[in-house]
């Protein structure tokens, strides 16, 4: 078997591994409750004990891993790292490529309510012309990919991966999208300059304003810097754990679901389009299948370990004032993102910026909270790139 093979990669989690993690919810030993009435501590323990009961009762994994297997799960060696990866192609011939990746604490799950529309749009009421052929991969540690046992598999060296993975594919001329640490490596990837990509999506733009900026802010983009030094004042103590002691929290994240469940939870509750209330943005169910895919293949450790490679790099947005990303480029936020950008910031680092969208509704996860605009906003921008005098398609 060549290390360069595209394996099908079919998901059957033994039985033996399910009731483990029943026993394990079955023992778990609470906390006491939080001494606020909000969620200013952290999720209240009725809500975890309300989520960790459809856990136990109700909930059924075989159906997360039904629908992954139905779209199509594979892996590849890329870099001595085997990668996890959907795979679905459009009925359309003239279908174009994209490549999507998810954040922490999401997953290729992000993108379960999109797949349908952006792949087979005629099904959906859309034009045939907008299909992608969509490839998902799972981030290094993450999921179903291999866990690094060395350092080194930051945001840039993903990128690379990814570059590989999309030639490795046949696709010789692509598109990317990216939300969270997904923007990060979609940025990575632009300012590689690949021959093959021609246009990028962000749900979220990870550059840093300038001091000079900040001086010079408006009161639209004040609002934004009060917003996002919230965030990192006061919801951010995940970022800070891990990434200086990631295998700390991890043995938590390892040994109890309930723990593990919690430290993701939270994000959800406080980033979600409904900030305090995680049920309000977000299935249960669904919830619990991103969960499980940190829990089930043991990656909430190595997951964690990707914010310290980001801090050993020192790592900052490559998309900057002095070198720009020059490919074109489209960035959708929605209201509830606490770390949201200005036009005028963005397009001083994406000069070539062909849609720029303030989204009515919605949170940090936009394409699983707002699936119709997120699908109407990839298209729109790489249609707007297609049209745009950019880096031209061959086909």
């Amino acid at each position: 078997m060549s290390d360069e093979e595209v394996r099908p990669f079919p998901l059957s989690i033994p039985e033996r591994d399910l009731a483990d993690l029943r026993e394990r919810l079955d023992r778990v030993r609470w906390p006491d409750r939080e001494t606020v009435t909000d969620v200013s501590q952290g999720p209240s323990l009725a809500k975890m004990m309300a989520l960790v009961d459809r856990w136990r009762g109700g909930y059924d994994w075989r159906r997360a891993e039904a629908l992954l297997n139905g779209w199509g799960q594979y892996t590849t060696m890329i870099d001595g790292l085997d990668i996890s990866f959907l795979h679905v192609r459009s009925p359309e011939a003239a279908a174009r490529p994209l490549i999507m990746t998810h954040g922490w604490p999401g997953s290729v799950l992000e993108f379960r309510h999109v797949i349908g529309p952006l792949t087979d749009p005629a099904a959906h009421g859309g034009d045939p012309a907008d299909a992608f052929h969509l490839v998902l991969p799972t981030l290094p540690g993450f999921g179903f990919s291999e866990r690094p046992s060395m350092p080194g598999w930051d945001l840039g060296r993903t990128a690379e991966a990814w570059i590989t993975l999309m030639d490795r594919l046949g696709y010789d001329e692509y598109f990317a999208e990216g939300g969270d640490l997904g923007a990060g490596v979609t940025d990575e990837m632009a300012a590689r300059e690949p021959a093959g990509l021609k246009g990028i999506h962000l749900t979220f733009a990870m550059f840093a304003p300038t001091p000079e900026e900040r001086a010079e802010a408006t009161a639209d983009e004040q609002k934004m810097l009060d917003s996002a030094d919230y965030f990192w004042t006061d919801l951010s103590g995940y970022a800070k754990e891990q990434s200086t002691r990631p295998q700390t929290i991890g043995y938590s994240l390892a040994d109890s679901p309930v723990g593990l469940a919690a430290w993701i939870y939270a994000m959800f509750q406080d980033t979600g389009g409904t900030p305090g209330n995680a049920e309000g943005s977000f299935a249960v169910d669904e919830m619990l299948d991103d969960i499980m895919l940190y829990w089930l293949p043991n990656t909430g450790t190595s997951a964690a370990r990707m914010y310290w490679e980001m801090a050993q790099a020192k790592w900052s947005s490559p998309a900057t004032l002095e070198h720009p990303v020059k490919l074109p480029a489209g960035l959708c936020m929605s209201p509830a993102e606490h770390v949201r950008k200005s036009r005028r910031w963005t397009e001083r680092r994406y000069p070539n910026l062909v849609r720029f969208t303030e989204l009515a509704e919605g949170g940090h996860f936009t394409a699983w909270e707002q699936p119709a605009a997120f699908v109407e906003d990839v298209r729109a921008t790489f249609r707007a790139t297609l049209s745009s005098g950019g880096p031209e398609w061959s086909r």
